[in-house]
């Protein structure tokens, strides 16, 4: 899997082409790498099942899917991403997203804090933090029910689902020498 392959094109009416050029050039990072573009995409996925149940507002959920990790500095323990990530919407993308001023704030929320463990806030927050906790399993940790705010990211169909998803890019992505 080649480690920044770009794939120039629209993921819906909201992840333009434009959109993605612009993530990718504020993405320090391996493209395709354990909090990248791959990664991104599971994430929304995650979210918008999520969303069909909870009810959160599928805008947020795609907008925070392709934002929350984008300001990592490294893979490991890199706690003021989530705010760094938050920032950089409030800066750079205010006025440029498809969302009013409170589905903005909540997007915001929703990096800001994505990173911190907690489970209570707004349905769409707690939406958009499950959707990033059921993918762990890409790192190797499963995603721990009482770490998960809604009941549908608990339900043992959708943890299953989510820790398949992560299992199926870890293999595709290890590098030849690591260890299976």
């Amino acid at each position: 899997m080649a480690d920044d392959s770009f794939i120039l094109e629209n993921i819906s009416d909201l992840i333009s082409v434009d959109l993605l050029v612009s993530l990718r050039s504020s993405y320090a990072m391996q493209w395709n790498g354990l909090h990248g573009f791959s990664h991104w995409r599971r994430v929304r996925e995650n979210g918008l099942r999520l969303a069909a149940e909870t009810g959160a507002d599928p805008k947020i959920i795609e907008y925070f899917a392709f934002f929350h990790d984008n300001q990592r500095h490294n893979d490991g323990f890199d706690w003021e991403h989530g705010e760094r990530a938050s920032l950089l919407i409030q800066k750079e993308y205010a006025g440029r997203l498809n969302l009013t001023d409170e589905e903005f704030k909540i997007l915001c929320e929703a990096c800001a804090g994505h990173n911190r463990g907690a489970t209570e806030a707004e349905i769409s927050i707690q939406t958009c933090w499950d959707a990033d906790r059921l993918d762990l399993m890409r790192v190797g940790i499963m995603p721990d029910p009482k770490y998960l705010c809604t009941e549908a990211a608990r339900r043992k169909d959708t943890l299953d689902w989510a820790v398949e998803r992560s299992l199926v890019w870890r293999k595709e992505y290890r590098q030849p020498d690591e260890p299976r």
